[in-house]
C-alpha cells in the first residue's frame, strides 16, 4: 500500500505555530467513492488517481463498507472527507468521534484528513447541517485551538473547506478568506478549496470570488472541490446533484492560474449518476489543469 501524506510538524513550538501544512506529492484528479460505485471499484480500479471517502461511513470496524474501503485503499490513495467535527462548536469535541476518527486515519493511512470551517453541534445535539461561523478573532482563537487539538490527537494535520452559505454574521469583523489565511497560519491546518463554495457563497454574498481566491495562501492549499450547484434566481443553493455548472469550471482555472497544480475531487451526492459520468467530470479537471498549465508556461518559454 502506497502511501502518500503530506509533511506536518503537530502543536506550536515556544516561537509560535508549528511550520504547519505542505503537500509535496501530487494526487492528481479523483472522485467521491459512493455506496452505488462499490461493485465497480471491488470489481476493477475504475480510471481515476484517487478517491475522497465521508469519514463516518467507514468508522465501524467491521462490515461491507470498511471492507471496500481497504480493497480500494490498497490501489490507491484515499482522502478522508468529514462531515461532524463541528469544529467551531463551543461544545467540546467528543472523545469517542476523535478515538474513532484516529483509528480510521491508523488504518488506512490517507493521504489527507479533512472536515468542514463550520459549526453543527449545540449542548450535544447535532443539527445535522454545516452552520456558518461570525469571522471575529474570538472565533479564530477558538477555532485555532480546537485544530490544534485534533491536529496532535491525528498527529498529522487537518484541512479544512470553506462553507457555502447563505446568511452571514453582522459582527463579523473579517472576510471568509482571511479568516481562513490566518487559521492556517496560527494553526498550522491546510485548506481544502471548495471551488463551487466559492461560487455560490460570492453570488449570495455579493462578492468577488476572484479577491476570494487571491486572499486565500498559495502553498496551504491540499485539493480543490469541484460540483454542482442549484439556481434558485435570487440564490444558489449547493446541491451536488449534477455535473459541474460551466460558471464554475471557469472559477477552477482562474483557481489553477492562482495555486498551480493542485489535486482535485469531483462531488456528486445526489441522483448520482453511472459511474462514467463522474469519472469524465475528473477527466475535464484534469484536462482543464493541463490546459492552464500548458498556456501559462508559454509566456515563461518566451521570456527565457
Amino acid at each position: 500500500m502506497t502511501s502518500v501524506r503530506p509533511e506536518f510538524v503537530a502543536g506550536r513550538t515556544k516561537n509560535g505555530p508549528a511550520p504547519g501544512f505542505t503537500m509535496k506529492t501530487t494526487l492528481g484528479h479523483g472522485i467521491g467513492l459512493r455506496t452505488q460505485h462499490f461493485p465497480r471499484f471491488m470489481a476493477a480500479r475504475p480510471p481515476v488517481d484517487w478517491v475522497e471517502v465521508v469519514s463516518e461511513n467507514f468508522m465501524a470496524p467491521g462490515g461491507r463498507p470498511i471492507a471496500v474501503l481497504e480493497k480500494v485503499r490498497a490501489e490507491c490513495p484515499v482522502v478522508l472527507h468529514g462531515v461532524s467535527l463541528a469544529i467551531g462548536s463551543v461544545d467540546p469535541i467528543p472523545e469517542r468521534y476523535l478515538a474513532e476518527l484516529s483509528a480510521l486515519v491508523d488504518r488506512i493511512e490517507p493521504a489527507l484528513v479533512s472536515d468542514h470551517l463550520c459549526w453543527g453541534t449545540h449542548r450535544g445535539q447535532y443539527v445535522h447541517d454545516l452552520l456558518p461561523l461570525p469571522y471575529t478573532e474570538e472565533s479564530l482563537a477558538h477555532v485555532t485551538a480546537r485544530v490544534q487539538q485534533v491536529q496532535e490527537r491525528l498527529g498529522r494535520p487537518l484541512l479544512l473547506e470553506n462553507p457555502s452559505s447563505y446568511v452571514a454574521f453582522k459582527d463579523s469583523t473579517l472576510t471568509e478568506w482571511e479568516f481562513l489565511a490566518e487559521l492556517s497560519r496560527r494553526s498550522g491546518c491546510g485548506l481544502l478549496l471548495d471551488v463551487n463554495n466559492v461560487y455560490v457563497s460570492a453570488r449570495n454574498h455579493g462578492f468577488d470570488p476572484l479577491e476570494y481566491l487571491a486572499g486565500v495562501p498559495a502553498g496551504r492549499v491540499g485539493y480543490f472541490h469541484l460540483a454542482g450547484h442549484s439556481d434558485h434566481g435570487r440564490y444558489l443553493l449547493d446541491t451536488h446533484d449534477h455535473e459541474v455548472p460551466e460558471a464554475v469550471w471557469a472559477l477552477y482555472r482562474e483557481a489553477v492560474r492562482r495555486f498551480g497544480r493542485v489535486p482535485s475531487l469531483v462531488e456528486w451526492d445526489d441522483a448520482i449518476p453511472p459511474l462514467e459520468e463522474v469519472v469524465a467530470q475528473s477527466r475535464r479537471a484534469a484536462a482543464e489543469e493541463a490546459a492552464v498549465i500548458e498556456a501559462e508556461a508559454g509566456p515563461r518559454r518566451l521570456a527565457s
